[in-house]
């Protein structure tokens, strides 16, 4: 099975190396007009295999010496009324396979720290000789139990490759006994294939064959308050990286109640310069998309749907990469008109062929990753970027591969949430004029 895996890693290296960036650029905070942006802190796991909590100029408010998948900070209101715990990645399997890409495949145990560091809670996988594979995913309950996305390596009927790297979804309770599980490939004629296409995804050369990247419990929405049972608050959202596609799962039956995708009224995006104001609009092609989040009750743009559209390259078949735009876009869905209601499309400097999302603020602004760049910035409902950070922290250089500053998800922190009390002032960061911003150069004396 390694070299499926490792075929997938590749292709997502080269869809990076089609787009380089720039190798020398500012790092920290870059953007930042305090009279505008939505405060709080922000938290991520970075290239250097630690985590971060910044405040709004970029100062390291917090650190751990773990990563995460993501690196989490808990809602208080879900957990006791704990301030400052966080969901990392524990401890990677003994038995390492250095090909394996991403995902869960290398996890071994992930785990809840208070804010002093101390292990809470961990959990190494459905029995004793097990490892976690957790990827993507890991929120705690209104019950206390935790939800996670997890890769389960095994033979599917079917299928040509003779092991898979399935997803699953757990909920474990706080001894770590799994309460509730829903596998991936035992749903697939509820996803939308035509036949013809559940041929192509049966006969992939891809191991990770549907590579979930978010399984979220919907919460409080007014979809489900005006009485629409598919939009229960305990269902959970998922979404697919490499078919294309949103989902809701009803947690009681277990069936697919709601989606999008993969198949849309169109193929192809128009251009990325044409008139934004054609709005609501179908859905036209999503692809390799990711963090389908419901927009939580109480935020601008409540019970719509956010999602980050890569738009990577992915499909069966596969999408044609979007020479024409090369660009990703932040949409946001009514799921009620399968609409897009508001669109983030700023052109070809903004692309991320993997990672990344897209999360609404209390004020109507928009928290984005962009995590292919390591840049996390906000942007109002009309696209000014209102704050804007670089990562500045680094993965060591490889052979033929560059340091890399990548970023799988950033979140937003509400100052609540943490034992740190506010910072009392903030610094506006007015950045210099592109064509005046350039590197001293050293003169003889």
């Amino acid at each position: 099975m390694k070299k499926y895996i490792f075929a997938l890693g590749l292709g997502l290296w080269l869809s990076n190396a089609v787009h380089s960036a720039p190798s020398v650029y500012p790092t920290g905070v870059t953007i930042y007009q305090p009279e505008k942006a939505w405060k709080h802190y922000t938290v991520f796991s970075a290239a250097d295999q630690k985590s971060y909590l910044i405040d709004m100029n970029g100062q390291v408010v917090k650190q751990w010496p773990y990563k995460g998948f993501p690196t989490e900070v808990i809602n208080p209101a879900v957990n006791k009324g704990a301030l400052g715990h966080i969901f990392v990645q524990l401890k990677e399997r003994p038995d390492k396979d250095p090909h394996a890409y991403g995902n869960g495949v290398n996890n071994h145990s992930v785990a809840e720290l208070d804010w002093q560091g101390k292990v809470l809670w961990q959990w190494s996988g459905p029995d004793a000789a097990s490892h976690a594979h957790q990827h993507h995913e890991i929120e705690r309950l209104n019950n206390g139990n935790t939800l996670l996305l997890a890769n389960k390596i095994h033979a599917i009927a079917g299928f040509k490759l003779p092991q898979l790297v399935d997803d699953v979804i757990y909920e474990v309770d706080a001894t770590g006994q799994v309460l509730w599980q829903w596998l991936a490939s035992e749903h697939l004629a509820e996803l939308g294939f035509s036949p013809e296409q559940l041929k192509l995804v049966q006969q992939t050369d891809l191991a990770d064959y549907l590579h979930l990247n978010n399984a979220r419990s919907l919460g409080e929405n007014p979809w489900y308050d005006a009485g629409d049972q598919r939009f229960h608050p305990d269902n959970i959202i998922i979404d697919s990286r490499q078919a294309n596609f949103i989902a809701i799962i009803d947690k009681k039956t277990k069936q697919i109640v709601w989606r999008i995708g993969p198949n849309y009224p169109s193929a192809e995006l128009k251009n990325p310069f044409a008139d934004k104001s054609q709005l609501p609009r179908a859905v036209d092609q999503l692809s390799g998309l990711h963090d389908a989040k419901m927009i939580g009750k109480g935020l601008p743009g409540a019970g719509n749907i956010l999602v980050f559209d890569n738009q990577g390259g992915s499909g069966y078949p596969a999408v044609s990469y979007q020479v024409a735009t090369g660009a990703s876009r932040v949409v946001e869905i009514n799921p009620q008109s399968k609409q897009i209601v508001w669109e983030y499309r700023p052109g070809t400097s903004f692309f991320s062929a993997f990672t990344s999302l897209a999360r609404r603020l209390p004020n109507g602004n928009t928290s984005i990753t962009e995590g292919q760049t390591g840049r996390i910035f906000q942007i109002t409902p009309q696209g000014e970027i209102v704050w804007e950070y670089v990562s500045p922290f680094f993965a060591e250089a490889k052979a033929g591969r560059p340091a890399s500053n990548g970023l799988y998800r950033a979140t937003p922190v509400a100052y609540q949430w943490v034992p740190v009390a506010p910072p009392q002032t903030d610094q506006a960061v007015r950045p210099p004029q592109l064509a005046d911003f350039k590197v001293a150069i050293a003169t003889e004396p």
